[in-house]
């Protein structure tokens, strides 16, 4: 298994978002964030050979990541077309041995399958930060449980209490959680500074 630094200098070449709209919250999720939570899932027996969704794919960092590690096929849902054409030109630049089905569609009703017992889901949904974009997180944690096995998923600081209450409503344990950096970068007309870094938090959340 690759290291988890070399799973971040591999995703490093991955764009973001070249006309980011503030109603999605879409930020790039940073590589080292992303070969963290990739590598965790992989510890965990959550990607090779499994199929990975990635809801709210954005550009691809997740789902390319996830692509790297052997899985059986990955997805990347997103509402919005102009990042998953990114998320395509990403992909060749990466390199993965898998390939990934770039859907467009709602994350929060995925126009997929029915669920299969080996799905992980993986996302950085928005936070809800904006106003009228309150509890996104929410709505997608609802897909995450209709549809995976186990699901990996960013939120914002002081996230735990509202997300292991959900996972416990919804038949699911959050098994492990930890703290990150999430750099944001001055790319909105509301941002006042050049570069802001804020603590997030991502759980895994087994669906039982």
């Amino acid at each position: 298994m690759p290291t988890k630094s070399a799973l971040a200098q591999q995703l490093a070449v991955v764009a973001g978002f070249e006309n980011p709209r503030a109603s999605l919250e879409q930020y790039r999720t940073p590589p080292d964030l992303a070969a963290h939570l990739v590598h965790t899932a992989d510890l965990q027996g959550d990607v090779e050979g499994r199929t990975v969704v990635d809801l709210g794919c954005g550009t691809g960092m997740l789902a390319l990541g996830a692509a790297l590690r052997s899985p059986e096929t990955v997805v990347g849902l997103d509402i919005d077309p102009a990042p998953l054409a990114t998320a395509r030109q990403n992909e060749r630049k990466v390199g993965s041995t898998t390939s990934v089905s770039w859907v467009r569609g709602d994350a929060t009703a995925a126009p997929l399958c029915p669920p299969v017992e080996e799905t992980t889901v993986v996302m950085n949904p928005p936070f809800g930060a904006q106003s009228g974009n309150e509890h996104a997180d929410r709505q997608f944690l609802e897909t995450a449980a209709e549809l995976s096995g186990v699901s990996y998923s960013v939120h914002n600081e002081g996230s735990r209490e509202f997300v292991e209450a959900f996972a416990a409503d919804n038949a699911g344990e959050v098994t492990h959680a930890f703290e990150t950096e999430f750099e944001l970068p001055r790319q909105f007309d509301f941002h006042d500074d050049d570069r802001r870094v804020i603590t997030a938090e991502v759980f895994r959340i087994d669906w039982q």
